[in-house]
C-alpha cells in the first residue's frame, strides 16, 4: 500500500513539475526587425549591458537561429 501511494505521489509530482515550468517569457515580447548591415553584436552591444556575447548567445537561443548570419527583414525576439 505505501509502495503504491509513493508511486502515485511521485508520479504526480513529475507531471505538475513538467507542466508548470515557467515560461523564458517574462512579459509581451519584444520583436527586433533586422535591418541592412545589422550584426548580433550590434544588436546586442545597442540593446543589452554587460558581456555582449552573452546577449548574442540568448538570441541565438530564443531565436533558434543555427548560425550568426542575418537578413534584413528578419525578425528576432529579443529576451
Amino acid at each position: 500500500m505505501f509502495v503504491r501511494i509513493a508511486l502515485i505521489v511521485g508520479l504526480a509530482v513529475l507531471i505538475w513539475s513538467t507542466v508548470a515550468r515557467p515560461s523564458d517569457a517574462t512579459g509581451p515580447k519584444r520583436v527586433y526587425v533586422v535591418q541592412a548591415h545589422d550584426t548580433l553584436w550590434s544588436i546586442a552591444s545597442a540593446r543589452y549591458n554587460g558581456d555582449v556575447r552573452d546577449a548574442i548567445w540568448r538570441i541565438q537561443d530564443r531565436n533558434r537561429l543555427a548560425s550568426t548570419t542575418l537578413t534584413p527583414g528578419e525578425k528576432l525576439v529579443l529576451p
